[in-house]
């Protein structure tokens, strides 16, 4: 230990608390009494002058995406938009609105909140949810006119006998297992299962659906096997008597690459966002992505050469850059597996993050030496700074992030939705 350090005992007397004082503006005066604010006025700052970190959602390129997948459908099928888990970061509500305005005609949701946030937001469409809730939910299911998936004789019994209990009709959407082995009923016992559950009137079978576990891959041989097996369960059920309502089993993926699989109904999930499931969407529609992720310069300094930045000083400063630091970090969504191996654009021009991304501030560096006939701007504290989307010809995707990652776009979208406000344009 440093020697300068021996028998410091703090700053603080023992025993003593220091007393906050307060500067009155209108004297000029010291006071101990804290000041009094307006909570109207303070509740008319803006998010982003709290924080110099935020989301941009392009609501025209909700428009858009979803404008061309109707165009591939054609206006004699059903489009559901995919608004789950805040519309994958986007903004349920919002997101919502502009995709049935642009040829939506049924929304997708995972959990019964994320129903009911729709409704409030008074959003009058029909809502279903992607999974089984739970017994416990079945009220809220009636009360908000929320159509849930069933998949086991339990809960369609009991969500039968509530909805009897207040003259009420109880329709659903059954999910049919036909190989990703997450929900439904085998689809070699759908029959049997309806068998179980038709003695009760109030149920009403709205629509029947599989999920395709590998539409997005170049090998379809699994894909083929899962839709044979989704064909062969409706006309079974159509065989047996049974309706099976709207029909649907078409993702993104699927819709783009397999116009076979649109049946009456298409789901559109990912795309929606103008993100591809896959490279093998790429060529085949135009997308447009919705999501860009901004902050500001909170600090800019020079550090000596040598010297280290951000936790495990593991980033070492060649001394002729300067390091700019912004509020956003992996809590965030900015994922911690991207520290010194992203880019954040400045001035249309990438510039490498460099340091362990903390969990509310990352850095990156400027180089202000001249680069033939370039030279950077020096970067003041308040400039913007792009995280995410496209400046000029300088760009960074969810794609690029999620490759070095190793996960997926949808995850990060999701991430980046979670803590930082959003601007929709």
């Amino acid at each position: 230990m440093d020697d300068s350090l021996n028998g410091f005992t703090g700053f603080a007397n023992k025993g003593q608390h220091s007393v906050p004082r307060y500067v009155r503006k209108d004297t000029g005066t010291y006071s101990d009494e804290p000041l009094q604010f307006d909570p109207d006025q303070l509740q008319d700052i803006s998010p982003l002058d709290r924080r110099w970190a935020w989301v941009e959602i392009d609501l025209n390129a909700i428009k858009h995406n979803t404008q061309q997948i109707r165009s591939r459908i054609g206006r004699e099928r059903r489009l559901l938009a995919v608004v789950k888990s805040d519309a994958y970061g986007h903004g349920a509500a919002r997101v919502a609105k502009m995709a049935l305005n642009s040829g939506a005609d049924y929304l997708g949701v995972a959990t019964i909140n994320e129903a009911i946030e729709l409704r409030e937001a008074l959003v009058n469409a029909p809502i279903l949810i992607l999974s089984q809730p739970p017994e416990t939910a079945i009220p809220l299911l009636l009360g908000y006119k929320v159509m849930p998936t069933v998949y086991t004789p339990d809960f369609a019994i009991q969500y039968a006998e509530t909805a009897d209990a207040y003259g009420m009709d109880a329709p659903f959407h059954l999910a049919v297992n036909t190989g990703m082995n997450r929900i439904g009923v085998r689809f070699d016992e759908v029959v049997t299962f309806l068998q179980q559950i038709s003695f009760h009137r109030a149920l009403k079978l709205t629509g029947t659906f599989t999920h395709f576990a590998t539409a997005d891959e170049s090998e379809t041989l699994d894909f083929q096997r899962q839709f044979k097996r989704f064909v062969q369960a409706i006309n079974a059920m159509t065989a047996a008597g049974f309706d099976p309502g709207i029909v649907h089993c078409a993702n993104s993926a699927a819709a783009i690459r397999f116009p076979e699989t649109h049946c009456d109904m298409v789901r559109w999930g990912i795309s929606l966002y103008g993100l591809h499931p896959s490279s093998q969407t790429r060529p085949l529609i135009d997308l447009k992505p919705a999501m860009s992720v901004h902050a500001r310069i909170t600090d800019a300094r020079f550090v000596p050469m040598s010297e280290g930045v951000s936790y495990g000083l593991h980033y070492r400063s060649p001394g002729s850059v300067k390091i700019c630091t912004i509020p956003i970090g992996y809590a965030d969504g900015f994922n911690r597996l991207l520290s010194s191996k992203t880019d954040v654009i400045f001035q249309g021009r990438r510039y490498k993050q460099v340091g362990n991304i903390c969990m509310d501030q990352c850095m990156f560096e400027v180089d202000l030496r001249s680069r033939g006939s370039y030279r950077a701007r020096e970067p003041q504290i308040g400039d913007e700074v792009l995280v995410l989307g496209r400046q000029g010809d300088a760009v960074i995707t969810l794609d690029d992030m999620a490759n070095t990652c190793g996960t997926i776009s949808y995850e990060l979208a999701c991430n980046f939705g979670l803590r930082m406000p959003k601007v929709y344009v």
